[in-house]
This record gives C-alpha cells, structure tokens and sequence, in this order.
C-alpha cells in the first residue's frame, strides 16, 4: 500500500524545521503535535483562530494531559504558526504549563556497586559504569565512539550531546581499565558499544533493559533507570564538596538552576549544614521530664 502523501502545508513545516537543523525527533513530535490539533479542529489549521487555539489548550487540560505534553504542543504550534503561516498574532495567548519538579532518585554508593556488579557482561557493566563514572545519558553512552576515548588527557568527548553540544568529561584510571577489557574483547571498530548489527551502535532500549536486569539481580527496590546512575554521579559529587558549576559543565546542563535540583537530594550536604538553633547558645532540653 503506498504512503499517503505528504500535503504541501505539512512539507513547507518540515522544510521550516529542517532548514533550522532540528533533530528528527522534534520534527515527529512537531508535525504529532500540529496534526492533533487539526484532528481537534476539524478543518485546515489555516483556518484556524484566536478562538480555536484557546478551545485547543483548555481542550488538554480537561483531559488531564500532562505538562509535558501540554508544553511539547505550545511550543509546536507557536512554530507552526508564527514560522510556517507567518501568523504569530494568533499563538500570543497560548502558555505553557509549570512541571512539578521532583527530587531524582538516586542510588547510595553502596547500591551503585552491586548493581554495576550484576550488570549482564563485560558490554553492559561499562556502559554502566560510564553512565555513573562520568555522568552520561543513555544517549550519550550508546553514541560514543571508540575514538572518543583519550587515555592521555584522561578524557571523554561527548560529541552533540543534548542542545547540540560537545563537551569533555573525565575519565577515571578505574573506568578506562574497564573500556581496555571490553575493547581487549570485543574489538569494537567505530561505535564503543556497537549493536547487534555492528554498523549501528546499541540501542538506548538494550541499556534500559540491562540495567533494569542488573536492578534486579542485585536485590533493589528502587525505580532505576540508566539516567538514575547519572542522577546518582552528580548527588555524590555534591556529597563530596565538588563546586556545583563544575558539576554543571560536566553534566552539560545550560542552567545552573537544574544542577541545583540534586542540591535536594544530597543528603551528606543537607546533613552538614549547622541548624540556626545550634548558635542559640541556649540548652533548650530538659533534663528531667514532668511525671
């Protein structure tokens, strides 16, 4: 059956967004986006008005959709209509949705360990270990190249790593001990971590259900995710009284805000600030309590 083609609107907005070098990935979600709201409209968006966008966003959160996604749809129609149609007056009132923002789970040094421990093989146990070792998405791990690795420098490059941006983490002696046995191995050739099909590198799934095995081979409870050992590499260093800028560029955050999010959740650093009450100079307990 042949593909349905392509309407001149929705392939000028491709073009639109192709010409400004977004990733595939956005350009799906964008064109999703724009096609819900025609299916929700009924008609040409290009017919669309004022009246329309507002129905379309009261429409989402009616139906309990989440910030999110809400906030994925402003920001594909804002493009569709002030880039594609040229009619930026009609996207004016259109808002996104404040996220809550939840403290990240993260994994005690202990836990860390055994799960790197049970990691299903050689492969999956360093890109784990990378994942924690150098703080690491799980896009960032399966894109690296063997040509990545300076052994010299005692560096990684991360090459377009989210927001388009290269930039250089650490590499620890114990971490590029671990890259040489899997190397020594498996000799890989271009991707660090190549697939099944060796052309292609390994598939953020594939990490996923590794590390989900390895959870669960080594007994813990807790939600975890190959972004928990990122979450877990920037909550230690916390711990460990690294400057939260530095942190902030060796995770490739552009805020120094969303670094601050793990300032939440380190526990040693919340533990060691003194409590006002303690410079009171005042015993407050009593010795013996009333009968």
């Amino acid at each position: 059956m042949p593909d349905k083609p392509i309407s001149p609107l929705r392939q000028r907005m491709i073009d639109d967004m192709t010409a400004r070098r977004f990733s595939e990935a956005t350009r799906k979600d964008y064109v999703r986006h724009v096609r819900t709201f025609t299916a929700f409209l009924g008609r040409s968006p290009e017919k669309a008005t004022h009246e329309d966008l507002r129905r379309f966003q009261l429409h989402m959160a009616q139906q309990q959709i989440g910030p999110a996604t809400i906030n994925a749809a402003v920001a594909a129609l804002r493009f569709f209509f002030k880039v594609t149609l040229e009619r930026p007056d009609l996207v004016r009132r259109l808002t996104t949705v404040q996220e809550p923002r939840k403290a990240p789970i993260v994994l005690n040094q202990d836990e860390v360990a055994r799960l790197l421990q049970a990691a299903p093989g050689v492969k999956y146990k360093a890109a784990l270990s990378l994942a924690y070792g150098a703080g690491l998405r799980v896009s960032e791990v399966v894109a690296l190249k063997v040509s990545d690795i300076d052994s010299e420098r005692m560096t990684l490059r991360i090459e377009q790593g989210k927001g388009r941006k290269d930039r250089y983490v650490m590499l620890s002696p114990q971490l590029l001990e671990l890259l040489r046995d899997w190397w020594r191995l498996a000799r890989p050739q271009a991707w660090l971590f190549p697939g099944q099909n060796p052309v292609n590198p390994m598939t953020a799934r594939q990490l996923c259900r590794a590390v989900h095995a390895a959870a669960n081979a080594a007994g813990i409870a807790k939600r975890v995710t190959p972004h928990t050992l990122r979450h877990s590499f920037a909550t230690h260093l916390l711990e460990q009284n690294v400057d939260i800028r530095v942190i902030q560029v060796l995770l490739g955050h552009a805020k120094l805000e969303t670094t601050a999010l793990y300032t939440r959740v380190a526990v040693n650093t919340i533990r060691d600030v003194k409590s006002p009450l303690e410079r009171l100079g005042v015993n407050l307990a009593s010795r013996s309590l009333p009968a």
